[in-house]
């Protein structure tokens, strides 16, 4: 299956070039992200890893990497000292928003020449191959 690996590069690829050419340096991953915590800040890092599909030093590494660019904040639970919960500080909320259409535009892009059907078709066999190697 080297198209799916190849489309998937390819795609991280075409983002974080979009995402540079409208002044912002961010990877894919990074979006993906303060996208989660936009939608619901204050998510605590077990609970966060497992969202993002990362291992917990994966995602202490992204974490760290996002928060240098004080794009979001650790701060640490007041119930448990050993838990951090996650928030987006103000300007990654700015970031998110600033992206948002940039994102809607890339959509648009690689969509393009997709009919609504074929674009759900997709979507199912992307889903049943996700479900094939979860198990």
């Amino acid at each position: 299956m080297p198209w799916l690996g190849k489309t998937s590069k390819m795609l991280r690829m075409f983002l974080k070039i979009n995402f540079q050419e409208h002044g912002f340096d961010l990877t894919h991953e990074q979006f993906i992200l303060i996208a989660h915590l936009y939608h619901r800040d204050g998510i605590n890092q077990k609970d966060l890893a497992f969202i993002t599909e990362r291992n917990k030093g994966s995602l202490a590494r992204l974490v760290n990497t996002t928060e240098k660019k004080n794009l979001v904040v650790r701060v640490p639970s007041l119930e448990d000292k050993r838990v951090n919960i996650i928030y987006l500080t103000k300007q990654g909320r700015c970031v998110f928003e600033k992206l948002k259409p940039v994102l809607d535009d890339c959509e648009a892009q690689v969509k393009k020449g997709l009919t609504q059907k074929e674009v759900k078709a997709m979507i199912s066999i992307l889903e049943k191959i996700q479900n094939n190697i979860s198990d």
